[in-house]
C-alpha cells in the first residue's frame, strides 16, 4: 500500500502508477480532496502512461480516501515521459538497463529465445539432431518443408538472418547446438538427492548440460535412479514396484521447468532436488505474463513459445499445456498431497511431498541416513535378502530385475554395498554371489 496526497501532480501520480505496474502491483491511496476529484486525477494520470494503463475502477473507503488497485502481472512494461521506473522503498527509482531487459523479456515485450545467439554460427548446430527432428516431423504431419532440416529450423524460429548470413537464435542453440553451454552457460539442470529433509553433507549430485531434449532425458534417468521404490521380490524374481511419487508427475515438472524457465537469467539454472520427504523443482525467473500461483491451473502463457513448440513436436510435452493439471491429478490418484507452488524472489518452485511409507518399509534395519543414500536397485537387493525372499543374490538376479540398466551399473551397485559393509561377496567370477554381512558373521 502506497499513499500520495491528492494534490500530487498528475506527473507524479502517473509515475507512481507506472512504477507499481512495473513491479508486483499493489494499492495506491489518495487522500485530501473529494473522491470525485481524485478519481478524475487517477484517470488522467493513467492516460499519461505508455501504453495506457487500464485499471479497475477505484474504490472509496470509510475515510473518503480513494483506493486504486494496480493488478499483479500486467502484460506490459510501462513508461512515463520516456522513463521506466519501479517502486523501491516508498520511492520511484529508475530501472537499470539489464533489469529493464529482463522485465521486457518476462512480459513478452521482447523474446530472449528469438534473439540471435551471440558468437554462434550454423556450424555450432548438431545437424544430425536437426535432421532427426525433421524426419520425425515429416512422418507426423507432412509439413511443407521441402525436405530440408535448415528450412524447418528457419520456419520454427531456430535460425534467423543477421545481415546476409543465417545464424542460430538462442532457441536454436538451446535445442540443437552441440555445446549449448558455450553460449548459454546457465542453461543447465543441477540434480541432487540429499540424505535427509534439508541440504547436508550426504548427497549425490549430477550436473546436467547439453541440448534441452538431452537434459530432459538425463533428468528422467536421474529420477529413475534416485526415486525410492517399494519393491517386493518373489521366488521367481518378479517385481511389483511403486515410486514414492508418480514418475509421470516428476517428469512433467522437469519438462515444464525446461520449457518455461527464464533463459535470460545468467548465473542460475534449474534445480532438481530430492529430499527424504519431498521433491523440489526450482526454475529461474518468476511466472510469465499473466500467470500467478492463484491462476496457474487455468491460465496459459508461454515465455518460450519456440522451445515449447519444438519440444511438443518431439513428443516431450502437450502443446495445449495441461502439465499442471496432470501433476495434480496424478498426485491425487496416488492419495498424495497436492503439489505446492511458490513464487520466490528469484524464481518459481514446485514441491511434491511423499508419505514416507515406502522409505521405511523398504529397508527396515538400516539407519535412515544410510537408506537415503541407496538407489532403488540397491534397496531392492537388500529388501529381498533381509526379508528372506532370497538367501543370496547374484549380479544376474539384479540384472533380470532391472533389465534396462547396464550390467556395469549393476556391478557397481553391488560393489558399493560391499564397500559400505552391508553385503559380502563370496565365490569367484561367474560363480560369485552376495549375502548380508550379518549372515556371514553369524557363521
Amino acid at each position: 500500500m502506497e499513499t500520495l496526497p491528492a494534490n500530487a501532480s498528475i506527473t507524479d501520480l502517473a509515475e507512481t502508477l507506472a512504477a507499481l505496474a512495473n513491479g508486483h502491483g499493489g494499492q495506491l491511496r489518495l487522500q485530501g480532496a473529494t473522491p470525485g476529484e481524485m478519481i478524475d486525477r487517477v484517470r488522467e494520470a493513467a492516460l499519461r502512461v505508455v501504453p495506457i494503463l487500464v485499471l479497475p475502477n477505484p474504490a472509496i473507503d470509510e475515510a473518503s480516501s480513494v483506493l486504486v488497485t494496480i493488478p499483479h502481472g500486467l502484460p506490459h512494461v510501462f513508461a512515463i515521459d520516456g522513463r521506466y521506473v519501479m517502486r523501491r522503498e516508498g520511492a520511484n527509482a529508475a530501472i537499470a538497463p539489464d533489469e529493464l531487459r529482463r522485465l521486457l523479456i518476462e512480459r513478452g515485450g521482447i523474446h530472449f529465445e528469438e534473439e540471435l545467439a551471440r558468437g554462434a554460427t550454423l556450424d555450432d548446430l548438431d545437424w544430425r539432431k536437426a535432421e532427426e527432428y525433421t524426419d520425425r516431423m515429416e512422418k507426423r504431419s507432412r509439413l511443407n518443408r521441402r525436405g530440408l532440416a535448415r528450412e524447418l529450423l528457419i520456419q520454427r524460429g531456430c535460425i534467423a538472418k543477421r545481415d546476409k548470413d543465417w545464424v542460430p537464435t538462442n532457441a536454436g542453440i538451446l535445442l540443437f547446438a552441440r555445446e549449448p553451454n558455450r553460449f548459454l552457460r546457465s542453461a543447465t539442470i543441477t540434480a541432487a538427492r540429499f540424505a535427509g529433509t534439508v541440504m547436508g553433507d550426504s548427497f549425490t549430485r549430477q550436473d546436467i548440460g547439453g541440448s534441452l531434449p538431452d537434459q530432459i532425458r538425463a533428468a528422467e534417468t536421474f529420477l529413475i535412479d534416485h526415486l525410492r521404490r517399494g519393491v517386493q521380490l518373489g521366488a521367481a524374481m518378479t517385481r511389483d514396484e511403486q515410486t514414492e511419487y508418480p514418475m509421470e508427475a516428476a517428469r512433467e515438472l522437469v519438462v515444464n521447468a525446461v520449457s518455461h524457465r527464464d533463459y535470460a537469467i545468467a548465473g542460475d539454472g534449474i534445480r532438481l532436488f530430492i529430499f527424504a520427504d519431498r521433491l523440489e523443482v526450482i526454475s529461474p525467473g518468476g511466472l510469465p505474463g499473466p500467470v500467478t500461483v492463484a491462476n496457474i491451473v487455468d491460465e496459459r502463457y508461454s515465455r518460450n513459445s519456440i522451445v515449447v513448440q519444438v519440444l511438443s513436436d518431439m513428443g516431450f510435452i502437450e502443446r495445449l499445456g495441461y502439465g499442471v493439471d496432470r501433476v495434480i491429478a496424478l498426485m491425487n490418484a496416488r492419495h498424495l498431497p497436492p503439489p505446492e507452488f511458490t513464487e520466490t524472489s528469484g524464481g518459481f518452485r514446485v514441491r511434491l511431498y511423499n508419505t514416507g511409507s515406502i522409505l521405511r518399509a523398504t529397508v527396515p534395519d538400516i539407519s535412515e541416513p544410510e537408506v537415503d543414500l541407496l538407489n532403488p536397485r540397491q534397496e531392492s537387493a537388500l529388501n529381498a535378502l533381509m526379508r528372506g525372499q532370497l538367501g543370496r543374490i547374484t549380479n544376474k538376479d539384479l540384472q533380470e530385475l532391472f533389465p534396462d540398466v547396464h550390467a556395469e551399473t549393476i556391478r557397481r551397485d553391488l560393489a558399493d554395498l560391499v564397500n559400505r559393509g552391508l553385503l559380502v561377496k563370496l565365490g569367484q567370477k561367474r560363480g560369485s554371489y552376495y549375502i548380508l554381512r550379518e549372515v556371514r558373521e553369524s557363521k
